[in-house]
């Protein structure tokens, strides 16, 4: 436990939970799009639903999906920018059974054409755990440097990745790997003890296999 994890993160009020850790998560899903969002629609489960309004939980996940951080400002007006970028966006109960009572769905869309689904939930403190993308399990947090890379399931892919981070002096602290099918879609979310460079995502999105290359850079101080 350090210091933030008593005093609570740097942010728009009125909630850690219910505003901060929304805030947060619809950043996330930003950053994992990879992309402007064009239409998003957000399901919300347990809590998040009978709170939302109250809470400024829907202001938080619109600003958070705009870019803007949980202490910005314009959160608070969050709803009105994002209709004055043509956002289109809506809100609907979810069903998640068995799931944390602050869980979010967010189903977008961006100019560019990419759709994601993410499936995250506010943990409290400001905190969130990413829990699905697209369906496929993640399980992060956001707070090492995190590279999560969509590819084809294929006889040494995880060999190839690896390979690129060794060429760039990256250590892996953590990997985690998941799949749809044998042979089918593939998600592999690598935590990195360094900084990953945009020309090292350049040369990850360019390898045959390889869907979709989003990194998350990890901040620890100022939650």
């Amino acid at each position: 436990m350090d210091l933030f994890d008593i005093l609570g993160p740097v942010m728009v009020g009125p909630s850690s939970s219910h505003t901060a850790g929304a805030a947060r998560i619809g950043l996330m899903t930003r950053l994992l799009l990879g992309g402007e969002p064009a239409q998003v629609r957000i399901g919300l489960y347990g809590s998040f639903q009978k709170t939302y309004k109250g809470h400024g939980t829907d202001k938080a996940l619109i600003g958070g999906l705009l870019g803007m951080a949980v202490d910005d400002e314009k959160l608070r007006d969050s709803l009105r920018i994002a209709a004055d970028k043509g956002l289109n966006y809506s809100f609907y109960n979810a069903e998640a059974r068995g799931a944390h009572p602050n869980t979010v769905i967010m189903d977008v869309d961006s100019v560019e054409g990419r759709h994601i689904c993410v499936q995250a939930a506010s943990v409290g403190g400001g905190e969130i755990i990413v829990q699905s993308i697209n369906g496929l399990e993640a399980g992060f947090t956001g707070h090492e440097n995190t590279l999560v890379v969509t590819q084809k399931d294929a006889k040494g892919m995880i060999a190839q990745i690896s390979s690129v981070l060794s060429a760039n002096a990256l250590n892996i602290a953590t990997m985690k790997v998941f799949r749809r099918s044998a042979g089918g879609e593939a998600m592999v979310i690598i935590e990195l003890d360094g900084d990953a460079e945009p020309s090292l995502l350049e040369c990850l999105e360019k390898m045959p296999g390889i869907y979709h290359v989003a990194y998350v850079a990890g901040k620890k101080e100022g939650r």
